[in-house]
């Protein structure tokens, strides 16, 4: 099984394998126990990981983003890279965004029942939810967990759709109409993440070079301090087909380097 702390978890944190009894005097990654209270689910054996960005406005509309597919890090637990679209059948696509839009319908569904229990008049669940999902080897695809807000999963969208999940999250908040989730250019999203042993304050090294590779943009999150495989921003690739996406954005990646400045410099 796999439990999870209710509270807190993130990137891998308060999540752990129990493969036996045993395993649960074994502390979470990074030294961490895991905090009770915590849930258990079943491990599921899946091919992939999938996630879609869905949209809902105060007045009840939903718009999704095309399906991505995710590969993970499995140094640090967490999100590696996002491909748009995922490399899947149009029939798994179809299946993903229906079982998306019915996780955040139910969400909305309940917001609105306590809402009404507690005699408050809510809009629901409105804004942006991240829906990552398991493409079980059985064909199937489960919801493996939804993020309100802003997503990973949906940073390449800045670059790659006409309505960024960014943009969309300030038209929900202003009140104004979906914008459009069309798909421009296929795009890839990598995390640029700090280096091994980086500890201290940031020095971005292979900007320029990964710049010049063609379609690449690259988002820097301003963080102070790098520590290793921390979070400090991405970089997305576009391109006329999944394939030149991939290779322009692992070709920029491998020219940055994000490591901890040295003393005096």
């Amino acid at each position: 099984v796999v439990q999870k702390a209710r509270r807190g978890g993130y990137d891998g944190r308060g999540v752990a394998v129990l493969r036996s009894a045993a395993d649960a005097e074994i502390p979470a990654r990074g030294g961490r126990a895991i905090a009770a209270p915590s849930f258990v689910e079943a491990k599921v054996d899946f091919s992939k990981e999938l996630a879609v960005v869905v949209a809902r406005d105060t007045q009840g509309h939903y718009a999704t983003y095309p399906c991505v597919e995710m590969v993970f890090d499995p140094r640090a637990n967490l999100c590696d890279s996002v491909l748009m679209p995922a490399r899947e059948s149009p029939a798994v696509l179809a299946e993903a965004e229906r079982v998306a839009l019915a996780a955040v319908r139910a969400l909305d569904d309940a917001a609105r029942a306590d809402a009404k229990a507690h005699g408050i008049k809510g809009a629901g669940a409105a804004g942006i939810f991240g829906v990552e999902l398991f493409l079980a080897r059985d064909g199937r695809i489960l919801v493996n967990e939804i993020a309100p807000r802003p997503h990973n999963s949906g940073h390449v969208t800045i670059e790659a759709c006409a309505t960024s999940q960014f943009l969309q999250y300030y038209r929900i908040l202003e009140g104004y109409p979906l914008g459009s989730t069309e798909l421009l250019k296929p795009g890839m999203m990598v995390n640029l993440l700090g280096e091994p042993g980086a500890v201290g304050e940031p020095e971005y090294r292979g900007l320029a070079d990964a710049l010049a590779v063609p379609g690449v943009a690259v988002h820097l999150y301003g963080k102070r301090e790098v520590r290793p495989f921390r979070k400090m921003g991405h970089l997305t690739a576009v391109g006329g087909s999944a394939e030149e996406a991939i290779a322009r954005a692992e070709e920029a990646r491998s020219r940055i380097k994000i490591v901890a400045r040295e003393a005096g410099r």
